[in-house]
């Protein structure tokens, strides 16, 4: 990754000593503060309407959405988690059935699984992304779970896609549904198609932290397949095409008209917002790489392994993610110095107290438990200042450079 007019101030981007003051892993109120009176404008307008529960707010934001995904369809809904049970429910994935997704990942992407009535097999993640490994995903097909399988759930991790390519041929010879877990990768693209597009259908999540936010919980299903779309409408309403008539076990899933009214004003910034993130994580590996601190292999040794967004991706950078051996002090440190950072996801799927019936062991996907030990996600959003970004990598020379 490259960049062009940025120079950082020195080696390390600013003069020893100095400090810039605290940052934060994510300052929502930047957002917030020059978007406030559009907000309160759409929201006021729900509350007109009187359409609190989907209505046109809802309606409007999901053609939104469609066009801005060049998709056929998008369903609103309650949460992302929501979005992964109806999409994995539409495609009639249940009982019987066997999914196979990622060991390193939020819950919902193995919890939904279960919830459909489907058993997630997992399978081990590439070193370098973090996304699901096809070639591990090839090996579970060809083992003793392959033949249950009926579907595969790869997550597009940090806001960049995975190898769309690899897993649409998969999907091709084994006659597998494709389903897109996209909560963080709103705008992210494979070989220029959009996540949500590339799938049988894919789940959106508009947590209040993802790079398309709500104010609280949200989520979206998309489709470019009408029958998994009418499913989903049918599904997130309690199973219910006729009002009182219900047709299967569905759920109360919709989204509401607050959220949507929202999500309608913010999608209209989104990409303006994303190309800000990209240039951010392009700041970050000039300064990592002026102050000496960034290693060129897989695995950290001295310093940090930087992310890198692939060939064939457009990373949208919902998380910069470092690896650093001495991650946990590392963290440690930074917080004395007010700097924030997160570990997504310290503790693998696979070794959840609430997944032990998996049936996997310490040992069995080792990537995804290397990770575990060496993630680190440092500050990052569309508003964060060159400053902010210099302090961070400083703190972190500081830390490299400290011999105890």
């Amino acid at each position: 990754m490259t960049t062009t007019g940025f120079k950082p101030k020195d080696a390390v981007g600013q003069a020893a000593g100095q400090a810039f003051g605290p940052v934060p892993m994510l300052d929502l109120a930047r957002q917030y503060a020059p978007l406030r009176a559009e907000l309160l404008a759409a929201l006021e307008g729900v509350l007109d309407q009187r359409q609190f529960i989907l209505g046109e707010a809802v309606s409007a934001f999901e053609r939104a959405a469609e066009a801005h995904l060049g998709v056929a369809a998008a369903v609103g809904c309650s949460s992302g988690t929501d979005a992964l049970w109806l999409a994995l429910a539409a495609a009639e994935i249940g009982p019987g059935m066997a999914v196979v997704t990622t060991p390193f990942s939020f819950f919902a992407s193995v919890s939904a699984i279960h919830r459909s009535g489907a058993r997630a097999v997992l399978a081990d993640i590439d070193p370098v992304t973090f996304n699901l490994s096809p070639t591990a995903v090839e090996a579970v097909l060809d083992g003793p779970d392959g033949r249950a399988v009926r579907a595969l759930l790869p997550v597009h991790l940090y806001g960049q896609c995975v190898d769309w390519t690899a897993f649409a041929q998969l999907g091709a010879d084994r006659g597998l549904t494709l389903i897109e877990d996209a909560a963080q990768a709103w705008g992210a693209r494979w070989q220029g198609a959009p996540a949500g597009a590339l799938g049988d259908a894919a789940a959106f999540s508009f947590y209040p932290t993802k790079n398309l936010s709500a104010a609280g919980d949200a989520g979206l299903v998309t489709t470019n397949r009408p029958e998994l779309a009418e499913r989903a409408s049918m599904l997130r309403q309690h199973g219910m095409r006729v009002r009182y008539h219900h047709d299967e076990l569905g759920w109360n899933a919709r989204m509401d008209g607050f959220q949507g009214a929202i999500l309608g004003v913010k999608l209209k910034y989104i990409a303006g917002w994303n190309d800000l993130r990209r240039a951010a994580a392009m700041r970050y590996e000039t300064l990592f790489r002026a102050a000496g601190l960034a290693e060129d292999g897989i695995y950290p040794e001295h310093g940090v392994v930087l992310p890198s967004e692939v060939p064939g991706s457009y990373h949208v950078w919902h998380q910069y993610v470092i690896r650093c051996g001495r991650r946990d002090a590392l963290r440690e440190f930074l917080s004395a110095r007010q700097i924030g950072s997160e570990i997504y996801y310290p503790v693998p799927l696979h070794r959840q107290k609430a997944l032990a019936a998996l049936g996997y062991s310490e040992g069995s996907f080792p990537e995804a438990e290397r990770a575990a030990r060496e993630v680190l996600a440092l500050p990052i959003y569309p508003e964060i200042t060159v400053e902010e970004q210099e302090t961070v990598v400083a703190a972190i020379a500081d830390f490299l450079g400290d011999k105890n």
